[in-house]
C-alpha cells in the first residue's frame, strides 16, 4: 500500500493537487507521449500524416483538441486484421508483452490487447487509487462477481484490491446461488459487479431465505452499464443490501486497465484521473470542439503514460457531462456528472425528441411497486418510430385497481423524464432473463419489420 495512503485519499499530494499545476504537468507528459507515438508507432504516424497533424503543433490543450484526429474501435479492428496479432499500434516489441487480454466484437474475432510489464505495474497503482477512493480498505473482503476471462473487466479491479492489501474472493462468473452462499459464509464486505447483477443477487438471496439488508456487505462497486450512476437504481441497491455506498465506475477495453473514471464514496459522479488519462467531452458531431462544462457530449480519452497500445484521442461513443465543481472528498480532479450516460448510438429519436435508455431506467426505478427488469421495444408504425416499455411488477402482484394506478404512474414518470409519450405495459415478475454482464434492454424491431 502507498506510504501516503491515509484517511480518504490514497495519494494525497496527487489527488488534492492544484488543478492548474496538475494539468500543466499532464500537458508536458502529453507532448512526450505524442512524440513517442509518432516516432515508434506506424499506426499513428500514418493516421496523423493523413490528417496533416504533427506533435509539434501541440502547445496547449486547445491545440490538442482542435488539431489531433480521433480514433475509434473500427480503425483499431481493421488495423489488427491487416497487421496481426496486435496491429501496428503495439508500441513495444512483442517480446515485451507480459499480458494478453481481448474483447470480442460483433464479428466474433477477438481484438487483442498487449500490455508491457511497466504498464501493468502502473495499472496496479492506478487501480489501487481508484479502489481506495471507492472505499476499499485492507481489512475488507472483496467479492468479485465480474467475470474473469479474456476481457480486462475483472482483472484490473482485482489487481487494485490486491495492491491495497484487501482479502479478495475472485469468484467471477458463477451460479448466482453460489455467489450468495459464499458472500454470507465468507463475510464479504465489498461486492463488485454490474448494477443489474447486484440487484439480481438480492432477489436470489431472498429466495434462499436470507435478508440481504442484514448481510455483511457495506459497499458495492458497480460498472459495465449505466445503471450505477442513476439515482433511483443506486437507491434500490443501497436499500436492498443495506449499504453505506454504491460507487459507479466506467471505462472501455481499449482504455483498461488504466483508471479513467471512478466514483468516490461521496457518490457525486466519477472522478477523471486526468494525470493518467486525459478526458475530453466534445460535440457529438465535431470531435475538435470541446464543450463547456454542463453540456452533454461525446467522451474522448487519451493515455498519457501507457506505452503498450496507447490510445490517443480514442472515441468510444459514450455520452457524458463534465464538471469541475468541488467534491466533498477533497479530490480536485474533474468529474463526470451522472457518470457515463449511455452510448451515443443508443439514443432513440422519437417524434423529434432524443430519448436515452438511461432516462427510461431513471423513470422506472423511481416508481415503487415495479420489479427489477424491463425491456424497451422500438417499432415503426405509419412512418413514425414508437417506443413501448414492458416493466416487471414487484414480487407482490397488485390487484386490478392498484395495477392500473401503477401503470399510470409509470407512464407519467416516463413522459416526465423522457419528454415524450411512451407506451408502458406491466408484466409478471421474473418475465425477463437476468444478466450477469451488461443488461441488454433495448430491442429494436424496425429492421425485422423491413424498416
Amino acid at each position: 500500500m502507498s506510504a501516503g495512503a491515509r484517511g480518504g485519499l490514497y495519494e494525497p499530494e496527487r489527488e488534492a493537487a492544484d488543478p492548474a499545476q496538475r494539468d500543466a504537468g499532464s500537458l508536458a507528459q502529453l507532448q512526450v507521449q505524442l512524440a513517442r507515438c509518432y516516432e515508434r508507432i506506424p499506426f499513428y504516424r500514418r493516421h496523423w500524416d493523413a490528417a496533416r497533424f504533427h506533435p509539434d503543433q501541440v502547445r496547449t490543450w486547445d491545440d490538442f483538441t482542435q488539431r489531433c484526429p480521433t480514433i475509434d474501435k473500427k480503425q483499431l479492428v481493421a488495423d489488427q486484421a491487416e497487421h496481426p496479432p496486435f496491429g501496428s499500434y503495439l508500441g513495444i516489441d512483442p517480446s515485451e508483452v507480459v499480458r494478453i487480454q481481448a474483447s470480442t466484437g460483433t464479428s466474433g474475432v477477438p481484438t487483442l490487447y498487449g500490455v508491457g510489464a511497466e504498464d501493468w505495474a502502473r495499472a496496479g497503482r492506478a487501480f489501487a487509487m481508484t479502489q481506495w477512493a471507492m472505499g476499499v480498505r485492507p481489512d475488507d473482503v472483496v467479492h468479485f462477481a465480474f467475470p474473469f476471462s479474456l476481457f480486462f473487466g475483472g482483472w484490473g479491479v482485482l489487481y487494485g484490491a490486491e495492491t491495497i492489501g484487501a482479502t479478495c474472493l475472485p469468484i467471477g462468473a458463477n451460479d448466482t446461488q453460489r455467489h450468495v452462499e459464499l458472500l454470507f459464509r465468507v463475510g464479504s464486505t465489498v461486492l463488485e459487479a454490474t448494477p443489474s447483477y447486484v440487484l439480481h443477487m438480492a432477489e436470489v438471496a431472498r429466495e434462499l431465505g436470507h435478508d440481504p439488508a442484514r448481510s455483511p456487505l457495506r459497499r458495492a462497486i458497480v460498472g459495465g452499464e449505466a445503471g450505477g450512476a442513476i439515482g433511483p437504481t443506486r437507491a434500490r441497491i443501497m436499500e436492498a443490501w443495506g449499504l453505506e455506498s454504491v460507487c459507479d465506475s466506467g471505462s472501455t477495453s481499449e482504455m483498461f486497465p488504466f483508471c479513467t473514471n471512478t466514483e468516490c464514496t461521496a457518490m457525486q459522479g466519477p472522478h477523471l484521473w486526468s494525470d493518467e488519462v486525459w478526458t475530453e467531452v466534445v460535440a457529438g458531431d465535431d470531435p475538435h470542439r470541446r464543450l463547456p462544462e454542463g453540456e452533454r457530449g461525446a467522451v474522448v480519452y487519451t493515455h498519457l503514460w501507457r506505452t503498450s497500445q496507447p490510445m490517443i484521442r480514442f472515441a468510444p461513443g459514450d455520452a457524458a457531462v463534465m464538471t469541475t465543481e468541488p467534491c466533498p472528498c477533497g479530490r480536485t480532479y474533474p468529474r463526470l456528472a451522472g457518470g457515463i450516460l449511455g452510448r451515443l448510438d443508443d439514443m432513440l429519436v422519437v417524434r423529434g425528441v432524443n430519448v436515452y435508455p438511461s432516462a427510461i431506467e431513471h423513470a422506472l426505478r423511481s416508481i415503487g411497486g415495479l420489479g427489477l427488469e424491463f425491456r424497451v421495444f422500438v417499432d415503426r408504425r405509419e412512418a413514425m418510430d414508437e417506443i413501448t416499455v414492458q416493466a416487471e411488477l414487484a414480487d407482490d402482484t397488485p390487484g386490478e385497481d392498484e395495477r392500473a394506478q401503477l401503470q399510470r404512474r409509470a407512464a407519467e414518470a416516463l413522459r416526465y423524464h423522457c419528454q415524450v409519450r411512451i407506451g408502458c405495459e406491466l408484466v409478471a415478475p421474473g418475465t425477463f432473463e437476468r444478466a450477469t454482464l451488461k443488461a441488454r434492454r433495448v430491442i429494436d424491431r424496425r429492421a425485422a419489420a423491413g424498416v
